[in-house]
């Protein structure tokens, strides 16, 4: 036993944070009981590297944000069930604590349901293989499930909240619950579940003015609104839907839209939103910006918007937002007008700290590439069953499945494939006939078969599971419903699994023969120095890349995003590797990044 053990050494006793109390008085927020305005900006760790959580964080407070909200994401955390993972990019306490030491409040939102324009709105991919779950429900599966999560992040972010010491100021309980339900036993089944987490702090629910009366628990969970910078409006809804009183909190101001593929990159002037940020501030309410600072959506993390009247509509890899810090972290106009804003309602003597100058960037000429392997090639072992199965009978979270079986030819007719979910390319004996889009309600083609045994491949991409509305409970992947030739079901299925998760897993040769069939392209470039970029992908076809190991995203040439951004924080000196994943042109070799981004070309 050493002296430190032997005599109660305590190393925190001296390095203890100071608790803070954050309390509602009738109109405002009490920090250590002085009114406090909440200036707050969203960020979400996993769309920022690692590396630069500290960077953009000094840049919230340039703009003059004291306060960084964010979302906590199931599926990142617990990808499998009862696996857990808080490591890494992952690491949101490690996020919670940088944002401490750079002098910034927290507003955590770890409902299990976060929309977000994230992969199936926050949820892990296997709750849909537990018979008869319903998330945002009472349904017992789901309540235990949802439990074992939260209780994780209990551990991890209970002990930041201001009143232990943190710099958590308050915590959401689900997330617009009133657009989908108005189970208020449900709601409080959920505050209950954070009180036993530990999150024993301010808890509040937030919405839209449609819906703000359905989602709210009053008298239990303080009430905040969505989508709202009309003062006396904000005041009225929220004291109709918190008992009479304040404090006036807009949970989520939208200073612009996020995009899909196939259709206008959104972009909004600065000057149509600070009137009412600077009403919203002069009126001493709080507001949170959805968002900050958006980044990127990587390793097929992007959700999808459907409904009755709209098709499948997946979202895009960047989440550039038009938010006042660009996809990079650089500040825009918006910034400077934002800021510009806010400078004018700081308290007497405070000043902001020099706004930091863009970040360098560099072009690279030419990528060259050194192997190019066929995808059919690299299969691995199959999953056999008499009919398709779905990416998650096959516990599949993301990417892609090749379904493989044989019919006989010396006929014509019609191949249907019954809910394709979301993006097939279909083969005859290894080339490629047709592709099959989802978002064009497309799920059949003619076929006229050659007189001899053919070999049918299907290769299925899931471009992402819908994150918003009632179909967060029709998500599964895949081919889900049969396929068929003539009318007749195809049966005798071999399935093989690609999530390319771990491409070390992945052995990569030069192909002999490539006949249209989508193939990995592996190449190195050098550099001397290092500084942002972004692949230039317009002239390819579809797919996904990789650099140093780092998904950095989806490409699809049908835009509105053409590049992809690469960090300088997973660039290096020297040799730097590359992984283009191609399935439309195979053909494709010549690739440059540029020092500046295309998310606006259709």
């Amino acid at each position: 036993m050493d002296w430190k053990t032997e005599w109660g050494w305590d190393a925190q006793q001296f390095t203890k944070k100071p608790v803070h109390s954050f309390q509602l008085a009738d109109s405002a927020f009490l920090l250590d009981g002085q009114p406090f305005q909440i200036i707050s900006g969203e960020m979400h760790y996993p769309r920022v590297p690692r590396e630069a959580w500290r960077d953009r964080m000094r840049k919230a407070k340039a703009m003059g944000l004291n306060t960084i909200g964010t979302y906590v994401f199931w599926n990142l955390h617990e990808p499998q069930k009862g696996k857990y993972d808080f490591s890494g990019n992952n690491d949101i306490a490690a996020f919670v604590k940088t944002a401490q030491e750079e002098g910034l409040w927290v507003i955590l939102r770890p409902s299990p349901y976060v929309c977000a324009e994230w992969e199936f709105g926050g949820y892990p991919y296997w709750l849909q293989n537990i018979k008869g779950l319903e998330v945002r429900s009472k349904e017992p599966q789901y309540l235990q499930a949802y439990k074992n999560y939260i209780m994780q992040v209990g551990k991890q972010l209970a002990p930041l909240q201001v009143n232990h010491g943190g710099n958590i100021l308050m915590v959401q309980v689900e997330n617009e619950y009133g657009a989908y339900g108005s189970d208020r036993e449900y709601l409080d089944i959920n505050r209950r579940l954070f009180i036993e987490a530990g999150f024993d702090g301010l808890l509040y629910t937030c919405d839209p003015e449609p819906f703000l009366a359905k989602g709210n628990l009053p008298g239990k969970l303080f009430t905040s609104i969505n989508g709202l910078d009309k003062p006396a409006r904000i005041k009225q809804l929220i004291k109709q839907n918190n008992e009479g009183k304040g404090p006036y909190f807009v949970a989520e101001w939208y200073p612009a839209w996020f995009d899909w593929w196939g259709t206008q990159h959104h972009k909004v002037p600065a000057e149509k939103y600070t009137p009412g940020l600077d009403s919203v501030l002069s009126a001493g309410m709080s507001v949170n910006m959805y968002m900050f600072h958006g980044g990127t959506t990587r390793d097929f993390m992007n959700g999808a918007n459907y409904n009755d009247q709209n098709p499948y509509e997946p979202q895009i890899s960047s989440y550039d937002y038009d938010a006042p810090l660009d996809e990079a972290g650089n500040p825009t106009h918006k910034f400077m007008e934002f800021r510009n804003v806010i400078q004018k309602h700081l308290p007497a003597g405070r000043t902001l700290p020099e706004v930091p100058a863009a970040k360098p960037t560099i072009t690279i000429p030419a990528i060259s590439f050194t192997s190019t392997t066929s995808l059919f090639d690299v299969l691995p072992g199959a999953t056999t069953n008499a009919t398709p199965l779905t990416f998650e009978e096959l516990n599949q979270a993301y990417g892609f499945v090749l379904y493989r079986t044989t019919i006989d030819g010396g006929r014509e007719g019609a191949l249907k494939i019954k809910d394709l979910r979301d993006y097939g390319l279909v083969f005859i004996n290894g080339k490629r006939i047709s592709v099959l889009d989802r978002r064009l309600k497309q799920d059949s083609i003619w076929l006229k078969l050659p007189d001899e045994k053919i070999q049918l491949d299907i290769l299925v991409e899931n471009l992402g599971r819908i994150n918003y509305g009632p179909y967060l409970l029709k998500n599964k992947k895949g081919i889900t419903e049969g396929v068929s030739f003539n009318g007749k079901e195809l049966t005798g299925w071999q399935m093989f699994k690609l999530p390319f998760n771990d491409l070390n897993s992945v052995a990569l040769k030069n192909s002999k023969t490539l006949s249209g069939a989508p193939v990995l392209k592996k190449g190195t470039f050098s550099l001397q120095t290092v500084g942002d970029t972004y692949l230039n992908l317009g002239n390819w076809g579809k797919g996904v890349v990789w650099v140093n190991g780092h998904n950095l995203g989806r490409y699809w040439n049908i835009g509105p995003q053409q590049t992809l951004y690469v960090p300088v924080e997973w660039l290096k000196k020297g040799g730097n590797e590359i992984i283009v994943l191609e399935l439309l042109k195979p053909e494709q070799s010549q690739l440059q990044a540029v020092d500046k981004p295309i998310l606006d070309k259709l």
